[in-house]
């Protein structure tokens, strides 16, 4: 075994190589989620020739990617904290802390890059109170200490569905500034702009 190998396989070392590796993760991660999600919005709603456009997928794909390695290192670095503090155990509300002050941190500063990251989270923090179902996406592992996802419950899953997309609607009829930009672009794109065409090539090639 060479010695650089040797040094990470350091059991002392690990707990700090794993923020280096979660940073590079979540860098990776951002751009992978966030470039291609910029591009195809600036290529069905950007505005402008495009070296501009460009600039805006470079500089959404940069924020998205570096805050996500921000936040995965300062989490790890305040888990790590607190275990030192408590004798080198962990306590269930060690996270929730670790992640409340890296949000506040990280994302606290309000962005359209940022906002988006938060109402993602936010959404599945409410679509988890759903009820599950009785069976899981796959069969149960060996080791029952492994936690597997279980998707919702189809009939609490229905109700959920409805009210959301009944209240996004409403919403988007009545207070549509209340809504995320990006989503009120789709949206306009989707429902207003289909009610308006001048010609068969306004109809059926090109939104305007």
């Amino acid at each position: 075994m060479s010695s650089i190998t040797h040094w990470l396989s350091d059991p002392r070392l690990h707990d700090y190589l794993a923020i280096v590796k979660g940073a590079r993760n979540g860098f990776v991660y951002g751009v992978k989620v966030r470039f291609p999600h910029a591009l195809i919005m600036a290529i069905l709603f950007g505005r402008g020739d495009w070296k501009s456009r460009l600039l805006v997928i470079y500089k959404a794909t940069k924020q998205h990617a570096l805050n996500l390695a921000k936040f995965v290192s300062l989490y790890k670095i305040l888990l790590l904290l607190q275990r030192k503090a408590n004798g080198g155990k962990q306590r269930s509300a060690d996270t929730f802390v670790a992640g409340l002050l890296g949000g506040y941190v990280v994302f606290g500063d309000r962005s359209a890059v940022n906002e988006q990251i938060v109402l993602y989270v936010v959404s599945r923090v409410i679509a988890s109170f759903i009820p599950r179902a009785g069976a899981p996406y796959s069969k149960a592992p060996a080791d029952i200490s492994v936690v597997r996802p279980i998707p919702p419950d189809p009939r609490y899953f229905s109700f959920f569905a409805a009210l959301s997309w009944g209240t996004v609607m409403w919403l988007f009829q009545n207070h549509g500034e209340a809504i995320q930009p990006g989503m009120f672009n789709s949206m306009t794109y989707l429902y207003r702009d289909s009610e308006v065409w001048r010609d068969l090539r306004t109809l059926l090639w090109h939104n305007t």
